[in-house]
């Protein structure tokens, strides 16, 4: 049986940026361990699966070539832009997404998809050895949520320049680490970038995810509530954030770079 597959550039600026995602869309939802094995065949940092569902909605789940995530923004994005793209949903409407996250909407809006995520505030926590050497840096604040650590440094250029061991950084446990500055960057709030080798990603190019914690992070610290975010990966990440209670919207562009068919 052929199903639909399509590689989708989330977050971008402009062609070869943002972070690609796969995106499979199914009848029904299938066996897990099948879903794993067209992750690791498609090999992007998350492929999501879709099948619709009862009441209009939309099951999905994402997978890194390795394992299962309980939250991915960049394959939501990716999603909701393929589901719109093939005609399955008309553009008009807004996709209301069922996952392990709870429900999760995506709306259209002026060339951006924007995406209701919940709020994942880090709190201040010590990391289980000393990061330093990790880092190459000391960060001048660390903390985690459920999901993900959080390290800010003092300055943009010392997120642009590390090159962290990737080894130690597996061992932080959770999905990932975010390191993250003010922006020196004109016309953005803050910068990032984010590491997951423990979820089979060393370096994430567009994280959306991560701004579940770096919005309410920075919306403190900046007293804003709407951001723009840059993530200093190879191909870049443009996030857009707009903080409202216990949720975040997080805006980006989405730009199809293939399409085809899977036949496994």
């Amino acid at each position: 049986m052929a199903r639909p597959l399509f590689i989708v550039d989330a977050f971008g600026n402009g062609p070869f940026t943002g972070n690609p995602a796969g995106v499979v869309v199914l009848n029904q939802e299938l066996d897990p361990n099948w879903m794993q094995d067209v992750a690791m065949e498609v090999n992007q940092a998350e492929t999501a699966f879709v099948w619709p569902e009862s009441g209009g909605r939309w099951g999905l789940r994402w997978f890194t070539p390795t394992v299962e995530v309980g939250l991915c923004g960049h394959a939501t994005l990716a999603a909701a832009h393929a589901l719109w793209e093939s005609d399955q949903v008309p553009r008009q409407d807004p996709i209301l997404f069922a996952t392990q996250a709870g429900e999760l909407v995506c709306q259209a809006e002026d060339g951006l998809v924007a995406m209701d995520f919940p709020s994942e505030e880090p709190i201040e926590a010590d990391p289980p050895y000393d990061i330093a050497p990790l880092l190459g840096f000391d960060p001048v604040w660390m903390g985690k949520n459920d999901r993900i650590w959080v390290a800010m440094m003092s300055r943009e250029q010392a997120v642009r320049t590390m090159r962290p061991d990737m080894a130690a950084v597996k061992t932080l446990g959770l999905v990932g680490l975010a390191v993250t500055a003010k922006a020196d960057t004109e016309g953005y709030d803050f910068v990032s970038r984010f590491f997951a080798p423990q979820s089979g990603v060393p370096e994430d190019h567009a994280t959306g995810s991560a701004h579940c914690a770096l919005a309410p992070f920075w919306g403190e610290k900046l007293n804003k509530t709407s951001m723009r975010a840059l993530q200093l990966s190879p191909r870049r990440g443009v996030i857009e954030t707009e903080l409202s209670d216990s949720r975040v919207t997080l805006r980006g562009r989405a730009a199809t770079a293939m399409s085809g068919s899977l036949y496994v």
